[in-house]
C-alpha cells in the first residue's frame, strides 16, 4: 500500500504514474484466446467439448451439456429462503430501475413536411457469461440477465463453467428469466455463443464478467457479435472524512480488494490519524477474512491513501475515474455531484458500495481501468437498438433533393447523385 500527500511537490507526477499501472493482464492472453475461437468456429461443438475437457476436467456430450429444468427446479428448492426472499427483491428492485430507463419512439414532420423519428427495439438474443470457479455469483445473474428481460430480449442463454451448480445462482436465472443455461466456460463458451456450437445457437451480443481470456475472447469477437464493455480488474475510491468509523471503511475498501489480487483500493481523506487508523483497521479484518488472500495482495500491490483537503476529493476521483467511489462524509453531494468520471457513486455513511452489488436496484457490471471517463455502465440501452426513420413525400424530396445532388457530386459519387436526380426529373 503507498501513501500519497496532495500537497506534494511531486504529488501530481507520482499518482499519475501509479493509475497507470498494469493490473492483471498477461500477455500471452490473446493469442491463446484467438486459438481457442478459430477452433470453436472451424469444429464447433466438438471443440468445445474438447476444450472443457481439457481446461475444466469435466466430460460433457452433447446430451449433458444443457442445464435441464429438473436441475434447475432442484437448485430453486435447495436454494435456503432468505436468499431466495433476497433474490425476488433484487431482481424486482434491478428491473423496476432498468425499466425506467426505457426510452421513448420519436416522430414528426419538420417544416419542408419530411417525416421524421427513430423507434427503440430490444434485441432478439443475448448471451450472459456468469463466472463459477471458486465462487458462486447470483447478483451476476441478476445484473446482467433482468435488464435485458426488462427490454424485452426474448432469448436469453446463460453461460457458467462447468462443475456444481449453486442453487442460488439457478434460483437467480430462474428469478431472471434465462430461458437456457449451459454449463461451458471459458473463452470457447464465448465462442460458442458468437458462432454457434451444435445445440448452442449464436447470439446478437454477450455480456457479462469473466477472466482474462473470456475478456480476450470477446474482444476479438466484436463486430461478429455485440459487447457490453471488456471488464478489468475491481476499483474502488472511497472518500472519508474523520467522523467515520475507521472499521466501517477498512470493511469497504476489502469489499474490492477481495474479488482478485489485481482489484484497486483507494482511500481519500484529510485526516492522517484517521488513516492509520483504517490501515490498523485493514490489518485487523484480513486477519479472520475468509478472502484474506487475496485481499491482503490487492492491498499491498495497488492499495493507495491519499491525504488530500476534501474539497480536492472531486478532481482526485476524476484522475482515478474508478469504478465505484464512496463519500462518507457530512453533505456527501456537495462532493459527489462535481465528480465526471466514475462508474457508480454512493452517497453518504450509509450507502456502501456493497448495496450496490446486490440491491439498491442500480446495474453492478461498471467500467474499470479508467474506462468510467467514456463508458457508462450497463443499462437497458445495452439490450436496445435504435433504428431511423425518414419519409419524403414529392413536395419535401423536391426541397432537399438537390441538395442531396450537390453533395453526391462533391464526394464524385454519380450513382447517389442520379438516385436523387432522376426523382426530380433531371
Amino acid at each position: 500500500m503507498r501513501r500519497f500527500h496532495h500537497d506534494s511537490p511531486d504529488f501530481a507526477e507520482t499518482f499519475a504514474a501509479f493509475l497507470e499501472e498494469r493490473r492483471g493482464s498477461p500477455a500471452d492472453v490473446d493469442a491463446a484466446a484467438a486459438e481457442v475461437l478459430a477452433n470453436v468456429k472451424a469444429r464447433g461443438l466438438e471443440a468445445v467439448l474438447e476444450y472443457t475437457r481439457r481446461f475444466d476436467r469435466v466430460e460433457l456430450t452433447e446430451a449433458t451439456i444443457r442445464v435441464s429444468e429438473a436441475e434447475i427446479d432442484a437448485g430453486v428448492a435447495a436454494c435456503p429462503e432468505d436468499v431466495l426472499a433476497a433474490i425476488d427483491l433484487a431482481a424486482a428492485r434491478i428491473a423496476d430501475y432498468h425499466a425506467r430507463q426505457r426510452p421513448a419512439d420519436q416522430a414528426w414532420t419538420d417544416s419542408l413536411g419530411v417525416k421524421l423519428g427513430w423507434r427503440w427495439t430490444a434485441l432478439e438474443s443475448v448471451g450472459v457469461y456468469v463466472p463459477g470457479g471458486r465462487a458462486a455469483y447470483p447478483s451476476t445473474v441478476l445484473m446482467n440477465c433482468v435488464p435485458a428481460r426488462a427490454a424485452g430480449v426474448e432469448r436469453v442463454a446463460m453461460v457458467t463453467p462447468p462443475g456444481r451448480l449453486e442453487p442460488a445462482v439457478l434460483a437467480a436465472a430462474r428469478a431472471a428469466g434465462v430461458t437456457e443455461i449451459w454449463r461451458i466456460g471459458g473463452a470457447q463458451a464465448v465462442a460458442a455463443l458468437a458462432y454457434g456450437a451444435g445445440p448452442i445457437r449464436p447470439v446478437d451480443k454477450i455480456v457479462g464478467p469473466g477472466n482474462a481470456y473470456v475478456t480476450a475472447a470477446k474482444r476479438r469477437l466484436y463486430g461478429v457479435v455485440g459487447i457490453d464493455a471488456l471488464a478489468g480488474p475491481s476499483e474502488i475510491a472511497v472518500v472519508a472524512d474523520r467522523a467515520n468509523d475507521p472499521d466501517w471503511i477498512a470493511a469497504d475498501l476489502l469489499s474490492q480488494a477481495e474479488h482478485d489480487p489485481a482489484a484497486q483500493s483507494i482511500l481519500i481523506t484529510d485526516d492522517e490519524v484517521f488513516a492509520a487508523a483504517v490501515e490498523t483497521a485493514i490489518e485487523g479484518q484480513l486477519k479472520t477474512l475468509a478472502t484474506g488472500e487475496d485481499a491482503a495482495a490487492s492491498w499491498r500491490d495497488h492499495g493507495a491513501v491519499v491525504i488530500a483537503p476534501l474539497d480536492a476529493s472531486p478532481g482526485l476521483v476524476d484522475l482515478i475515474a474508478p469504478e465505484h467511489v464512496e463519500f462518507a462524509v457530512d453533505n456527501p453531494r456537495t462532493l459527489g455531484d462535481r465528480v465526471r468520471h466514475a462508474g457508480a457513486i454512493f452517497l453518504g455513511r450509509h450507502t456502501p458500495e456493497a448495496i450496490g452489488d446486490y440491491i439498491a436496484g442500480s446495474n453492478h457490471v461498471l467500467p474499470t481501468s479508467r474506462a468510467a471517463r467514456f463508458q457508462s455502465g450497463l443499462s437497458l440501452f445495452d439490450f436496445l437498438k435504435r433504428t431511423s426513420i425518414v419519409e419524403c413525400d414529392p413536395a419535401s424530396f423536391a426541397e432537399l433533393g438537390p441538395a442531396v445532388v450537390a453533395l453526391a457530386e462533391a464526394e464524385g459519387l454519380p450513382a447517389h447523385a442520379r438516385s436523387a436526380a432522376m426523382r426530380l426529373n433531371r
